[in-house]
């Protein structure tokens, strides 16, 4: 049998608004009175509805997160991020996976917009059109985590990631490497694909060196996309010495697919990663990537949708956290300060 407050109210002796009141922290009830109503709600094991609690206060301290993938290393580091700031700040988290697909992850917003959540941290590749349109008609402020999108209305939480892979080219063009390639994500993608793919093209032409579009390949982000791509690399008339990938499980397929063609990294190839994820140090040799702090990155959007949906004031709505590269074994350089 459900309780209700109306039980605990009768238990207790007192109103139902005075049990609301204890229940939602109102420091208005006498101290006895507060005892009384707390025993009461232990001794009928009552739960207060959270539903019923936001239709009248409004809010329902929940926030929903919709993240591409929940089983990668890459976004659970984010999810948790998130996590433990709402838990500190006393708010739930609804987490949705939206298998980098555009239907679901409109059809998640609604959903969570339906489930009167307080507010949205969003993590997808590209932000479209439609994405842009549902996001407009929410009641609630929304939060991209590691995401951008093109008009940077939107509030977000990222690393400058075209300076980022600039840094790890021209890394590799300072080591003396003539012939670098690059792995890169999907053009279309604005992070993986697009910036990334923007700090390889101007570390190039900063050295005076043209872009080589036989040097360029394009994955799918997966361990198994760096394995082709390596097939395709040793094909190469020139093969190049060091190749930049624009995420850690590429590199690590490049690494592999090196190593089961009787090549060495780092002897015959150079290779820089990107994430620095937990994969960068299970690899042999270690990778050398790029930092991206995605705890942070998780942390820092939560902490500003609490801003945002407690209508405090936000200086930077668009916040660049610091990138740096961990050079590890994959390198036969170690960086030199």
């Amino acid at each position: 049998m459900n309780i209700t407050i109306y039980d605990v109210a009768r238990e207790a002796g007192v109103s139902m608004a005075t049990v609301s009141r204890v229940v939602n922290g109102n420091p208005n009830v006498k101290p006895t009175t507060r005892k009384r109503v707390n025993e009461a709600i232990e001794r009928l094991g009552y739960r207060p509805n959270a539903v019923a609690r936001g239709l009248a206060s409004k809010k329902t301290t929940t926030v929903g997160v919709i993240i591409p993938d929940i089983s990668s290393i890459f976004f659970s580091e984010l999810a948790r991020g998130i996590e433990d700031i709402a838990t500190m700040y006393k708010y739930n988290i609804i987490l949705c996976n939206s298998d980098h697909n555009k239907e679901k992850e409109i059809h998640l917003v609604n959903t969570l917009l339906e489930k009167q959540v307080d507010g949205i941290v969003f993590m997808g590749s590209e932000i479209t059109r439609e994405l842009e349109e549902t996001f407009k008609l929410s009641p609630v402020p929304i939060v991209l985590s590691a995401t951008i999108d093109d008009h940077k209305k939107l509030p977000s939480v990222n690393i400058d990631y075209e300076q980022a892979a600039y840094d790890a080219v021209k890394a590799l063009i300072d080591e003396g490497h003539e012939h670098i390639s690059m792995l890169t994500g999907t053009l279309e993608d604005p992070i993986n694909g697009y910036m990334k793919f923007s700090g390889y093209k101007k570390a190039h032409l900063d050295a005076g060196r043209e872009v080589n579009e036989e040097y360029v390949f394009i994955g799918d982000y997966t361990y198994d996309s760096g394995l082709e791509a390596m097939e395709k690399i040793l094909k190469l008339k020139t093969p190049p010495t060091a190749i930049f990938a624009s995420t850690d499980e590429m590199a690590l397929g490049l690494i592999h697919g090196a190593q089961d063609n009787g090549k060495s990294v780092p002897g015959d190839f150079d290779v820089i990663g990107f994430d620095n994820t937990r994969l960068a140090t299970m690899v042999r040799p270690t990778l050398s990537t790029v930092v991206q702090p995605m705890y942070d990155i998780g942390a820092v959007s939560m902490r500003l949708l609490t801003k945002y949906m407690n209508k405090e004031n936000v200086e930077e709505h668009a916040v660049l956290l610091p990138h740096r590269i961990e050079y590890r074994q994959s390198t036969g350089f170690h960086h030199k300060d």
